[in-house]
């Protein structure tokens, strides 16, 4: 059985999961990582399942509202449309923030 190995990512990239309200940027990588928690959703299917909600390569994103309850879940503008992503979900997304 072969491992897979992650692909390097440039230091300027941070995970979804870490941005704060206002934040904007543009999404650069969906990559679901094996062993991560989440919730008994199968790691190829999360990364279709995001990919299905828009987060796609080059699309822009905006943080717009995080959950009072362990910042949880966040509200996202990803192109025109408004999606709701639990953190551990959105540790799959790789973003590049824009400068503030």
């Amino acid at each position: 059985m072969h491992q897979m190995l992650a692909k390097p990512l440039a230091e300027d990239l941070t995970r979804l999961s870490r941005v704060k309200p206002g934040d904007r940027g543009v999404i650069v990588e969906v990559r679901a990582e094996h062993g991560a928690d989440h919730g008994g959703v199968d790691v190829h299917e999360l990364e279709r399942r995001l990919l299905e909600f828009g987060f796609v390569e080059g699309a822009s994103v905006e943080v717009l509202h995080q959950g009072l309850i362990g910042q949880d879940p966040i509200a996202l503008r990803v192109d025109d449309m408004r999606v709701a992503l639990r953190r551990r979900d959105a540790a799959d997304v790789w973003v590049r923030l824009d400068a503030r």
